[in-house]
């Protein structure tokens, strides 16, 4: 994918400018139908929930100035701002929020995001139709008071208010354009920014939003989001000077772009796993045995020490080590066999599944192009092909794929990136619950699984909620409808005229807290 023209030529740094490489061009601006990471990037700048983040990665207030919680934690009650406002300058109300988070959950919405608002009182049976809309946990007892009733006690629900499941969005607005109200010249927005401009596979152009209760404070007055899937061009760019700053590196070229750009190159945790969904109803990857075998013989450690420049870890597991409200995740088995071994294991199970060297197992690998994606499916191509697999490469760019396997496209594996919500379980093992098909492509169905994640929700004691999540990620990796590869950690390169950057376990930059030299 070409990123377009150059936003000023070739080495000119244009003043008041922020030239933001993000990882692809945003397949919706509506934050009820949004679920991709560059996305969330974007809408982080125009939009500001009850809370918020800092350029630490902290949880700060929002359109939220203060809140209380029961004595029970299942009532939370919002002040919000005063001085909230709108880009056109009308008043952010409690009400906006009653709105948003009643459209997200609407059927007619057909949000693929919606389950992760399930702790909210009603929310399921309002999105699955059983309940009237009326019934969810949300009111307004007045124009600046929001209150919140859940279903049962939920650990990470403040840090679940700054996602984009629940910004607000302007009920007038979508009243008046439906759909259309994410075009540039009819989107209005309540966060630091607003939308100027909109070019598909080219750049968005974010303006400061003078209404913002602290536009006083945003240094930097406009920010164009250029897709830079293509991160080798999108590293010669950033020499040339054209990008300020990258959100992604190719990790096979790490070493090089350390002596090239010294400390520009910024390294720093995160909260992602990089994983290959099966389609787990077309035979033959309905049978255990055949995913098994997939997962054998992929070397992680070769892919994230050489493809990928140590820029990633590899995953034994769904969940990333170090998550809050758990402990260790269970590993996959054979972590610690030669790969000599494993290799023969898994031409077992292909045996006991009916493949061989006189009928091969053929396998359809569909991935979103980036150098990193490319590399790593040859590589694990040619993993495949040891024991015997033959493998079709298929792949297009970021939003038409996520939005092919979103819509139920057919596939046999297909590359999955997850950047957690937040810090919990409850966020990486949510994806494979029945029903889930917005986020769970593979169809993978299991009732044993579904009641343990039940249960986990409605456990109070955060010991015993963790005890049956790992039960229940055990399944996962024992099943493995979801292949782990990797876990992700944060990788930028930012310009010397660009301040504020702090990597954080969140992998957050709002650019209302960055500067820009003069």
């Amino acid at each position: 994918m070409i990123a377009g023209a150059a936003l000023g030529g070739a080495h000119a740094a244009p003043a008041g400018l922020y030239r933001r490489g993000n990882d692809a061009d945003p397949e919706t601006l509506d934050p009820h139908k949004s679920s991709t990471v560059a996305e969330a990037h974007i809408l982080r700048d125009l939009y500001e929930g009850l809370l918020t983040y800092d350029n630490h990665g902290a949880i700060i207030p929002g359109a939220a100035e203060r809140w209380t919680v029961s004595d029970d934690a299942l009532t939370y009650r919002f002040t919000l701002r005063a001085d909230g406002r709108w880009s056109n300058g009308d008043p952010v109300l409690a009400s906006d929020f009653v709105f948003a988070l009643s459209r997200i959950l609407a059927p007619a919405t057909a949000a693929k995001y919606a389950e992760v608002l399930y702790p909210l009182r009603n929310a399921r049976g309002v999105n699955q139709g059983a309940m009237p809309a009326e019934a969810l946990g949300v009111s307004a007892p007045d124009a600046r008071t929001l209150m919140i009733v859940l279903e049962q006690p939920t650990p990470y629900l403040l840090e679940l208010l700054t996602h984009q499941t629940s910004l607000p969005v302007h009920p007038a607005s979508v009243a008046r354009y439906g759909d259309g109200f994410t075009r540039a010249g009819n989107l209005v927005s309540n966060g630091a920014y607003a939308l100027a401009d909109m070019v598909p596979n080219d750049r968005i152009t974010l303006t400061r939003n003078p209404y913002f209760h602290a536009a006083g404070s945003v240094a930097i007055p406009t920010v164009a989001f250029l897709p830079t899937p293509d991160l080798a061009s999108a590293v010669r760019r950033y020499a040339g000077g054209e990008i300020d700053s990258l959100a992604d590196l190719p990790g096979d070229q790490m070493a090089s772009l350390r002596r090239r750009f010294g400390a520009q190159v910024v390294l720093g945790p995160a909260l992602g796993l990089y994983a290959l969904a099966v389609n787990t109803r077309k035979p033959p990857f309905d049978d255990g045995r055949v995913r098994r075998a997939l997962s054998l013989v992929i070397d992680r450690e070769f892919l994230c020490q050489r493809l990928w420049g140590e820029t990633m870890n590899p995953a034994y597991s769904l969940c990333p080590p170090g998550l809050d409200h758990y402990r260790d995740p269970p590993e996959l088995a054979g972590r610690d066999t030669l790969p000599i071994d494993r290799e023969d294991e898994a031409r077992t199970l292909l045996a006991a599944a009916g493949f061989g060297p006189d009928r091969p197992l053929a396998v359809e690998y569909r991935f979103n192009i980036s150098d990193n994606n490319r590399n790593t499916a040859l590589a694990i191509a040619e993993m495949w092909r040891g024991i015997g697999i033959e493998t079709r490469l298929v792949y297009t760019d970021a939003k038409t794929h996520f939005a092919y396997l979103r819509d139920g496209g057919d596939f046999d594996v297909a590359r999955m990136s997850w950047i957690a919500d937040y810090s919990d379980p409850q966020n990486f093992l949510f994806l494979l619950e029945t029903g889930n098909d917005g986020l769970n492509p593979g169809h993978y169905a299991n009732p044993a699984y579904d009641a343990l994640m039940r249960e986990a929700a409605a456990e109070r004691d955060v010991h015993r909620r963790a005890d049956l999540l790992f039960r229940a990620e055990t399944m996962i990796v024992t099943e493995l409808p979801w292949i782990p590869v990797m876990h992700t950690r944060s990788k930028a390169l930012i310009a010397p005229r660009l301040t504020g950057y702090h990597p954080n376990l969140r992998n957050v930059a709002p650019t209302r807290f960055l500067r820009l030299a003069p």
